[in-house]
Formats: structure tokens, C-alpha cells, sequence
């Protein structure tokens, strides 16, 4: 349906952190987390934080804190009947993504999450990803969105309501 890719497409994974993959994730203050149930429903999940919140554990491992969120939990319910998951890193200003897929596993080791002196609230517990696959997107889905450019951007005034969003849904939901 879309051609072959090229040559290079083909051989830009890799499959371990290398020094190029660390350092896009030490200035990355935001990633997208994907997981799936044993059923198949997925679910996507933003998290963020300083640039350098993920730790790179060695040239195979990743890891990051759970933050209390909205406490649905849903990517650690995931993670827990089916572990693998994909990450999307982004820099803002930069249009490529760094994106990661692997395996992830759930640790509550106390002294463990105490040595990674993360900054602001955590659940006790962070999730360690086993590196399978790294490799770059190119930029032109951000290109094409114009994400970085703010003259492309809708006015304030223009954009959806979250209250009024939620407000529906709620009352949707038979809650007021």
C-alpha cells in the first residue's frame, strides 16, 4: 500500500541505549507511554517532568517514577498483564521523536527508588523498561502539525473548553 522503505528506514533500530539515545533522553521533559491489557485495549499516557526524570539504568534499562496522576492507574494495571509497552520522547522545538519499545516491570524496592533522588511525589513504586528497540521518527508528522511553530497555533479563545469537556462527560455519566 505505501512502497517499500528504504535501506536506511530498515536499519536505523537499534537495540540497546547508546550514548545518542541517552542523551535525547536526559532532555526530554515529556513521553508518551503506551501499554495494552491481555484483552488488547490500549491506552496512551503522558508523562513528564524535568528533563533527565528517566534514568538510564545501564545500556538496556530505563526507568522512571509513578506519580500519583489522576490515580486511575491504568498504564500499571496494563503493565502488570501485559508488559510491553512503547515511548515516545520529545524535546521541545525539536520535530523528531525518540521512540523506545520494550518490556516493563513494576518495582516497589524502597532503597532502590530512594537512590534515584527523584523530586516531587511518587507512589513508591517505579517502572523499569528493558530496552528491545530505539530508533528516531522522522519530523514530518510535527512538521506537517506545525507543533513548534506558535503562529500556527489557535487563539486562546478558540480552543475547546476542558471544564465544559469534562462537565459533560460527568453529567454523561449521571454525575453533576
Amino acid at each position: 500500500m505505501v512502497g517499500e522503505s528504504s535501506e536506511r528506514v530498515r536499519n536505523k533500530v537499534i537495540s540497546f541505549v547508546d550514548s545518542h539515545v541517552q542523551s535525547f533522553i536526559a532532555k526530554s521533559p515529556l513521553f508518551f507511554l503506551s501499554t495494552s491489557d491481555q484483552d488488547g485495549k490500549c491506552d496512551v499516557s503522558p508523562r513528564g517532568d524535568e528533563p533527565g526524570f528517566v534514568r538510564v539504568l545501564d545500556s538496556y534499562r530505563l526507568v522512571y517514577a509513578e506519580r500519583p496522576g489522576n490515580r486511575r492507574i491504568d498504564s500499571l494495571l496494563n503493565i502488570l498483564s501485559d508488559p510491553g509497552v512503547g515511548m515516545l520522547f520529545v524535546i521541545p522545538g525539536l520535530n523528531e521523536v525518540l521512540r523506545i519499545n520494550g518490556t516493563a516491570r513494576i518495582t516497589k524496592d524502597e532503597e532502590f527508588i530512594a537512590s534515584m533522588n527523584w523530586s516531587g511525589k511518587t507512589i513508591g513504586a517505579a517502572v523499569i523498561v528493558e530496552v528491545e528497540e530505539c530508533f528516531i521518527h522522522c519530523p514530518r508528522a510535527f512538521n506537517q502539525a506545525g507543533l513548534w511553530d506558535a503562529t500556527t497555533w489557535a487563539k486562546t479563545e478558540d480552543l475547546p473548553s476542558v471544564n465544559e469537556l469534562l462537565q459533560a462527560h460527568l453529567k454523561i455519566n449521571g454525575l453533576n
